[in-house]
């Protein structure tokens, strides 16, 4: 695969689109169509070029809020948001319709919640339904179920992070990562990850690695939107580690996707790291986590260095419970995360052949496997 910027997306087939609130509506409330419509014209004409578009679209609070005549300070209050995204999906979606049946494009909604990403079985469904409704030729249209959610409408400054999505831009980069699209394109009111937040000329253009020092440069959620950089930069590192390749750029600029896809160096371009597919991206990425185990250093080698299970028995002690089939954290002795994976057995039985039991008694039954290697993702580089 060529990686040079250039090329990663003039040759992506399967590509998620997300549009943050500050690019879906305006200050009044109501849909920008000064800013939306180019861009629906650039994805109908990617449609029409045989690529696979799916689109991410915040904007249902805000138009919900705009329609009912209320302040933004009311949006304060948690109930009052979820009401104001009930109005809102539906103002939503008519606008999209209306505006993609210019091209002949027909529309659906996907409405998803956490618990879609957090059941193998339910994401596996998702995966299958949005699959047949990209070969219908379909511009799935996603965003987060906020009337029945509360994941994304609750504030990340309040400290509190689901396994799944707390934003769009996480929920772009799992439907990204689900769908195993090449490319991620996160557009918002900025021009690119910015070497100063305050000056927009210092874009950068090309990030390989997500460093300390990246994160560092990210700032807090944006006025209309709740993700703001840091959560951008989160999910561009989920698509870099899926393979994909991701990037910010400036959603207010009519030219900007077809300057992208036809190669253009516009705003910032995160590179495709390592590649994992399938279960494994579930488990590192969309799964949520139940279980929490301490394991020893014998443990902690033979996963790390030998590719082995996690047997039972290397477990020092469990932190959180866990039923059979729940993701849990694999915690070395220090209390760093290094692998995830499915638990086999609940937490009560993998107890009873822990190490911190001591020695088993000749003729007892053998320590239960907890973990498949199969089922573990590891996170640190050994």
């Amino acid at each position: 695969m060529n990686t040079a910027p250039e090329n990663l997306l003039r040759s992506a087939r399967r590509i998620v689109i997300k549009l943050g609130t500050s690019t879906v509506t305006g200050v009044d409330g109501r849909l920008c169509h000064e800013r939306v419509e180019p861009i629906a014209c650039s994805i109908a004409e990617l449609m029409k070029a045989g690529r696979q578009v799916v689109l991410v679209s915040s904007g249902a609070v805000g138009l919900g809020r705009g329609w009912l005549g209320l302040d933004r300070s009311r949006l304060e209050d948690l109930v009052t948001k979820q009401a104001c995204a009930a109005v809102g999906q539906g103002l939503l979606m008519d606008a999209y319709r209306n505006l993609f049946s210019k091209w002949g494009i027909k529309t659906a909604q996907v409405l998803l919640t956490e618990d879609d990403f957090s059941n193998w079985r339910r994401y596996w469904n998702v995966r299958q339904t949005m699959e047949k409704l990209i070969g219908f030729g379909i511009l799935a249209i996603v965003n987060e179920n906020d009337t029945v959610s509360t994941a994304e409408l609750e504030s990340v400054s309040q400290g509190t992070r689901p396994a799944a999505f707390s934003d769009n831009d996480r929920l772009a980069a799992l439907v990204m990562s689900g769908l195993e699209a090449e490319a991620l394109i996160l557009l918002t009111d900025v021009d690119g990850l910015l070497r100063r937040p305050s000056i927009q000329s210092e874009v950068i253009p090309v990030v390989a690695e997500i460093t300390p020092e990246l994160k560092a440069l990210a700032s807090g959620p944006s006025r209309s939107g709740r993700g703001g950089m840091r959560t951008k930069l989160e999910a561009v590192e989920i698509a870099m580690n899926c393979g994909g390749a991701a990037v910010i750029a400036n959603g207010a600029r009519p030219d900007t996707l077809s300057r992208l896809f036809a190669g253009e160096g516009v705003g910032t371009t995160f590179l495709p790291a390592r590649r994992m597919r399938g279960k494994r991206r579930w488990i590192a990425y969309a799964a949520d986590v139940r279980g929490r185990v301490v394991v020893d250093a014998g443990a902690h080698r033979a996963i790390t260095q030998r590719k082995a299970s996690l047997l039972a028995s290397g477990i020092v002690r469990v932190e959180s419970r866990f039923a059979p089939l729940d993701v849990v954290s694999i915690i070395d002795s220090e209390g760093r995360e290094f692998a995830r994976g499915i638990a086999n057995c609940a937490s009560e039985e993998a107890e009873k052949f822990s190490a911190k039991r001591g020695r088993k008694p000749a003729g007892t039954e053998p320590s239960p496997v907890l973990v498949t290697r199969d089922n573990i993702v590891l996170f640190e580089k050994v």
